[in-house]
């Protein structure tokens, strides 16, 4: 027998305050019908009998159902324990049950036809009981044997009239009728016992998977931080070395220091690389990646991609196709789209070590599906989800740096999420991989003419004068070394105040600021304070910093980021860039040497 059922000591808590509330809902429902009944029974005995008695059971009958009433309905909030309120519940349902029975005192002395009236009431009354107490025994026996066993009882005393054995089996009858709503009263109290159990395992579920989600988004944000952090310190000495590096190469050398100069240089776009793509992950859960939706060209821009990895390809022995449609256009962010589809042609060509490479544009419905397909080793369908989770490399335990960090795909599935671009996957070993795209089409547009050379747009920096405020020696030393080689006047600071003191002594063009200093110093508050001095002041952030809070912090200030590692080139484009704009809103204060 299980010791959950029925005793209300043994009675779980929430199994006990869903009774509660159900005896509660029940005792509302009840009165009405129950009132009707017994306006009947005493209609039937005033008619035979006449005087006042069958009018003063009817009153009782509705003063007990009244407190029944009022008593279940506050029970669910009344400061007493679950047993006590249950046995409160079942000792009204008593009361309620020995009040109808002594409508048998009456109805012994009715006629044939009235008795059958108020047995079958009191029948029926008793089967109702079943659900109003939720087959609560304590508070089902306590109405029906205080309602049963007496009506049984005048049964078998008989009638005085002929035909006794009828009224004894009409007794038995009774009793069996008992036995029969007994069993029911069981089944529906196990039916609601089970039915309040799933819905606390439900709750239960719910719970630990709302606590399993609040672990994994904090232990994705202590991973973001830990990425960061690990990001932010390697970028430090990765940008002191590629300053360096950019104004060694700037000397005259000879050709064994060049070519020494020439790996140095290659090693580090390798590593800057790489923490790129950690960079590339940070600003996506930051969600400061901006997208610009317009129509472009597929055909252009897959020939474009083609013309950009047939080398790459080509260097492995690989052959790399393209087939488009010359009418295809489509409607999203074309860079963004070109960042998704080099990564997927960058892992086809690492992974491919024989045959070649397709990338395909065709039409389906109002979409282009863009795929790139390969003929290489292949993902068995058990890794085609992991393969989109950071840091995840088929195939390659030793971590061999040559093939990445396992963040491409990872990209590519953020990515496509932010232009709302469809991803599937098709693969299997030894057959090749195939990536699809399905982007909307757009509206055919003519295409702007090229862009600016990046030589007409790199001016002469001689002559400006540039503030650099970063908290490390060795950076502050090392954009110095590439700001003179590039002829810029440079004033450094390795703190704030030593940054307002050169701001109030040197009449600048432009502040270079690490966007994390040293202690509660802080590089957004920095510039305002430089531009409280000098308005408009155009300013760069230079950090090592990925963190996503930060990130979205930069971003809502409007200054341009640049990330550590910095190349040369990158560095002169956004100077020149921002002391051009200074240059018109007349913030300026470049002079000639």
């Amino acid at each position: 027998m299980n010791p959950g059922r029925d005793k209300p000591a043994r009675l779980s808590a929430a199994l006990a305050e869903e009774l509660l509330a159900l005896l509660a809902r029940q005792g509302r429902r009840v009165p009405v019908p129950v009132f009707l009944c017994a306006l009947l029974l005493a209609s039937v005995a005033w008619s035979q009998l006449g005087g006042w008695l069958p009018w003063a059971w009817l009153a009782l009958v509705t003063l007990v159902l009244a407190v029944r009433w009022k008593v279940l309905a506050g029970l669910p909030s009344a400061r007493r324990g679950a047993r006590d309120k249950l046995r409160i519940a079942a000792t009204l349902s008593g009361i309620n049950g020995v009040v109808h029975a002594t409508a048998i005192g009456f109805a012994m002395h009715l006629d044939a036809p009235g008795r059958a009236i108020v047995t079958i009431v009191l029948l029926g009354l008793c089967a109702g009981a079943v659900a109003t107490t939720g087959g609560y025994r304590p508070a089902f026996l306590a109405f029906s044997g205080t309602t049963l066993l007496p009506l049984a009882a005048m049964w078998a005393a008989g009638t005085g009239e002929r035909m006794q054995w009828m009224d004894a089996f009409t007794a038995v009858l009774i009793l069996v009728y008992g036995l029969v709503l007994l069993g029911l009263a069981r089944d529906a109290f196990q039916l609601f016992e089970r039915s309040v159990e799933i819905r606390q395992e439900q709750a239960d579920m719910n719970r630990q998977l709302r606590e399993a989600l609040r672990e994994a988004e904090a232990a994705n944000r202590a991973k973001t931080r830990f990425l960061a952090s690990a990001s932010h310190d390697l970028r430090q000495p990765m940008h002191t070395l590629s300053l360096f590096s950019a104004a060694l190469r700037m000397r005259p050398l000879d050709a064994g220091s060049r070519d020494i100069a020439r790996h140095i240089d290659t090693a580090l776009q390798a590593l800057a690389a790489q923490l790129d793509a950690l960079l590339d992950v940070s600003k996506l859960d930051a969600g400061v990646v901006p997208v610009h939706r317009a129509s472009f060209s597929l055909r252009d821009f897959v020939e474009r991609l083609g013309e950009e990895y047939v080398p790459l390809a080509a260097g492995k022995g690989l052959a790399l196709t393209v087939d488009c449609p010359a009418d295809a256009v489509c409607e999203t962010d074309e860079a963004l789209l070109g960042r998704i589809v080099r990564n997927l042609l960058e892992n086809a060509i690492k992974y491919t070590a024989a045959g070649g490479i397709h990338l395909r544009v065709r039409a389906e419905d109002a979409s282009w599906l863009v795929s790139v397909q390969d003929s290489g080793i292949g993902i068995p369908q058990a890794e085609h989800q992991r393969v989109f989770e950071e840091f995840y490399q088929l195939g390659n335990p030793e971590r061999d740096r040559s093939r990445g960090l396992g963040l491409g795909l990872s990209i590519v599935r953020r990515l496509a999420r932010l232009l709302h671009v469809g991803v599937s996957m098709s693969s299997a070993p030894g057959v090749g991989t195939t990536f699809t795209l399905t982007v909307p089409q757009g509206r055919a547009t003519t295409q702007p003419g090229d862009a600016q050379a990046p030589s007409s747009a790199m001016a002469s920096l001689a002559g400006t004068t540039i503030l650099v405020l970063d908290d490390e020696e060795a950076v502050r030393l090392g954009m110095q070394a590439l700001l003179h080689a590039l002829g810029c006047r440079v004033e450094l600071a390795g703190s704030v105040a030593e940054a307002i003191e050169r701001c109030d002594a040197t009449p600048l063009d432009l502040a270079l600021v690490d966007l994390r200093l040293r202690g509660d110093e802080d590089g957004i508050a920095v510039v305002a304070a430089l531009r409280r001095r000098r308005p408009g002041l155009p300013a760069i952030f230079v950090s090592g910093d990925t963190a996503p809070e930060r990130l979205k912090e930069a971003h809502a200030v409007g200054i341009p980021l640049l990330h550590k590692p910095v190349t040369a080139e990158a560095l002169c484009r956004a100077i020149v860039a921002q002391t051009k704009e200074g240059d018109l809103h007349g913030t300026g204060t470049r002079r000639a040497t």
